[in-house]
């Protein structure tokens, strides 16, 4: 079956921002001239997504209003005749079809997953997570997606971190296919350097069948209470064929404070408008200091 919906959580609290989280949604923190969450979207329908549900929770209405329609702005725009302003206020609207639903509770990423159950359906889905933006010419979740279509089995995306790293990530334990793609038969979340089996860390996008949902239903809560979503993915990996993929591309972690910098710095070189001016100010920067 044709991949063709995608989940991106986006309930979290943000502290690692705060004071900004308390009023405002991390997903909706700027980069350039784009909230984080609009380059997941756009990464989402460029990889030929066509439905989306974001999973939100309470004070995450400015998300919601993101992608909703502008009449009045539009309006003002088109008399104006800011035509290429228009076009970009449009566009965000007119991106994919896009749902909401809020989780309720704080009960991890796994009970986020499964708020999408009647959503999904019975078919393959893609999960993307909000703090992850990754660049390249091919998309990531597009270089999944053929993964999954050859394959027939759920996808992890992956990166090689540093040793020192492992136990910030879900650890993939599995046999190497070829230069970029491996079998999984287990995950170990957040190990030691001693208990990591790789250094393969899963990096925020995931192509699953729903079969993770009937497991994702009878998983105990781990640590802090919270349905792990890497708990359930051990128990599929168990159960059916799964594969990790090392993607191509500079993934930045937005949720972090430098990498939101890094984002920010590396986007602005590439902006048409910005790069060589914004090259310029770097450069007289870095005399300053």
């Amino acid at each position: 079956m044709r991949v063709r919906k995608a989940i991106i959580p986006a309930a979290g609290y943000g502290t690692r921002f705060l004071p900004v989280t308390k009023a405002l949604p991390k997903e909706m923190l700027n980069i350039v001239d784009k909230p984080a969450i609009q380059y997941i979207v756009e990464e989402a329908v460029a990889s030929g997504i066509e439905e989306i549900l974001i999973i939100t929770t309470r004070n995450k209405s400015s998300i919601e209003n993101h992608f909703d329609a502008t009449p009045e702005l539009d309006h003002m725009l088109e008399i104006k005749g800011k035509d290429e302003l228009l076009a970009i206020s449009k566009g965000v609207t007119d991106i994919a079809d896009i749902y909401f639903k809020r989780q309720k509770e704080m009960k991890g990423l796994g009970h986020a997953v499964l708020q999408a159950k009647a959503f999904i359906g019975d078919e393959p889905f893609a999960v993307l997570l909000g703090d992850d933006i990754v660049y390249h010419e091919k998309p990531c979740l597009k270089q999944l997606i053929d993964v999954f279509n050859e394959k027939q089995g759920s996808v992890l995306g992956v990166q090689s971190v540093k040793k020192e790293d492992v136990s910030k990530y879900g650890i993939v334990d599995g046999l190497k296919l070829t230069d970029r793609l491996y079998t999984v038969n287990g995950m170990i979340e957040k190990p030691s350097i001693e208990e990591a089996p790789t250094t393969i860390a899963a990096l925020g996008r995931y192509i699953l069948t729903p079969a993770i949902f009937e497991i994702l239903e009878t998983t105990e809560p781990g640590k802090g209470g919270e349905i792990q979503l890497t708990d359930g993915l051990i128990e599929l990996a168990h159960k059916e064929e799964m594969f990790a993929y090392d993607f191509e591309g500079i993934r930045y972690d937005t949720g972090d404070k430098l990498g939101y910098l890094k984002a920010t710095c590396e986007y602005a070189l590439r902006h048409n408008e910005l790069n060589q001016s914004f090259k310029d100010y770097i450069k007289e920067l870095s005399d300053t200091f």
